[in-house]
């Protein structure tokens, strides 16, 4: 905290407020989820029949059309197949890291995978874990409310430079 606070106060920026949030709050405000929104939207937050997959290729790559993939529940959310296989979502990051070895994994986009685990076809199933992280009983995330003078500091150099890339 002391080095945040410090790095902050090197640009000018003003630390007016803090506070901390626990993982039971971080977990039902879905916190994570929203901050990693483009990947946890395919994870957690939508249904497979509410994405917009490309389904000539995932017919082509699975070889079932994605209609009938979800009409069969064989195409589910990582938060579902974690439910559906019973299984942690480290051990179900250990079957997506099998699964980009052998290659059973298409990516239809930036930070929108597929893979096939255990007669599924599962969406980001990768997130889990990383969301596992802040969601863990001893996690919690620590805030600051900041201000800072936009003209000495744009919000672009803020984002950019001070906090630096979003890179889960």
């Amino acid at each position: 905290k002391a080095l945040v606070k410090q790095r902050l106060a090197d640009e000018g920026i003003q630390v007016v407020g803090e506070g901390a949030l626990g993982a039971a709050e971080i977990d039902e405000k879905r916190l994570i989820d929203q901050h990693y929104y483009a990947i946890a939207s395919k994870a957690t937050l939508l249904k497979p029949s509410e994405l917009p997959v490309p389904e000539d290729k995932f017919e082509a790559f699975f070889g079932v059309s994605f209609q009938d993939a979800i009409a069969q529940g064989t195409a589910v959310n990582a938060l579902d197949a974690c439910k559906k296989l019973d299984c942690t979502a480290d051990e179900l990051r250990a079957e997506w890291r099998a699964v980009c070895k052998s290659g059973d994994m298409i990516k239809f986009g930036g930070g929108f995978y597929c893979g096939k685990i255990k007669g599924l076809q599962i969406f980001n199933p990768f997130f889990m874990a990383m969301r596992a992280v802040y969601t863990s009983s001893t996690a919690k995330l620590i805030y600051f409310d900041v201000e800072f003078d936009q003209r000495q500091l744009s919000w672009a150099a803020f984002r950019g430079e001070v906090l630096g890339p979003t890179d889960p």
